[in-house]
């Protein structure tokens, strides 16, 4: 808002209709395709987790209605279970387990990538990128007679965390490099006026430094790993090493009437992930806001 004046008048006050940029409400259009699709994404994620509410009467009436009244019972059954538990202990080991490998050699190799300069160094970094473009699922079959092949390690939870590992590197690897390529050399150079070593400033300066983007590839690779369902359905033959992924499928074949019980166990299985990516939301945008400007 400003203010003109004229000579011999009253002061004449000029406003300015606000704008998105000022707080304003913006385009009724772009809240409404928002709302849409937002709509379409958390709608069967509140259908399964109020399907557990309801028992199999009262989906077989009305399947869009909300629970009335509220049933327990079916997450009380799914949470007594030790096959559950079980599963959902698979799951955290072998998603931890990735996370940890993925994040120590990711930082390693972005590093290097960021503030060395060598020969191979561009061609390396295509390579990575490379993999990105390469799905599990066209690797599945020889990744299988590979881990087959190798000695004890076939049913194992590393014949799962490995190339989990290795297909989680390239994204790992993207994302880093710009993020710590964008670190100003003079803070390096500082660090090595004051008799700081190349390990040392790695340690010291640049991992603090790259907490942001180090969060940000931690949150996706562990909720990649506790979706995956391709990869231990092959590895593993035992139902004591299956995951929840797995183990939904098999509750489902088990349990098929008991719809209610079905969509109790499925929301069990998916809500610790969902709570997991949404405390850390905002680190994500700012690491992958981070990965970008560099």
């Amino acid at each position: 808002m400003s203010t003109a004046t004229l000579s011999g008048t009253q002061p004449l006050t000029l406003t300015r209709k606000p704008t998105p940029k000022d707080g304003g409400w913006g385009s009724p259009v772009i809240y409404f395709i928002s709302l849409a699709i937002i709509a379409v994404c958390l709608g069967p994620v509140l259908y399964v987790i109020m399907g557990g509410f309801r028992d199999n009467s009262q989906i077989n009436n009305n399947p869009a209605a909300l629970p009335n009244p509220f049933q327990f019972n079916q997450y009380a059954e799914v949470l007594k279970t030790g096959r559950f538990w079980r599963m959902a202990w698979n799951s955290t080991f072998i998603a931890l387990i990735t996370v940890v490998c993925v994040v120590v050699f990711g930082v390693c190799v972005a590093f290097v990538l960021a503030r060395y300069k060598f020969r191979l160094r561009n061609g390396m970094y295509l390579l990575f990128a490379a993999g990105l473009m390469f799905p599990m699922t066209m690797a599945i079959t020889p990744l299988y007679i590979m881990m087959t092949r190798i000695p004890g390690m076939a049913g194992t939870p590393w014949s799962v965390i490995l190339p989990q590992v290795g297909f989680g590197l390239p994204q790992t690897v993207i994302i880093l490099t710009p993020f710590l390529a964008a670190i100003p050399l003079e803070i390096e150079e500082a660090a090595t006026v004051d008799g700081c070593s190349r390990l040392g400033f790695f340690t010291r300066m640049v991992i603090p430094l790259a907490v942001p983007g180090v969060i940000t590839v931690a949150i996706l690779t562990f909720v990649g790993s506790w979706n995956g369902y391709m990869l231990p359905l092959y590895m593993f033959s035992d139902q004591s090493q299956y995951t929840l992924p797995l183990g939904v499928a098999v509750f489902s074949s088990q349990y098929s009437s008991d719809t209610a019980r079905i969509l109790a166990y499925t929301s069990m299985s998916m809500i610790p992930a969902l709570i997991f990516f949404s405390l850390f939301e905002k680190r994500i945008v700012g690491g992958l806001t981070g990965a970008v400007k560099g």
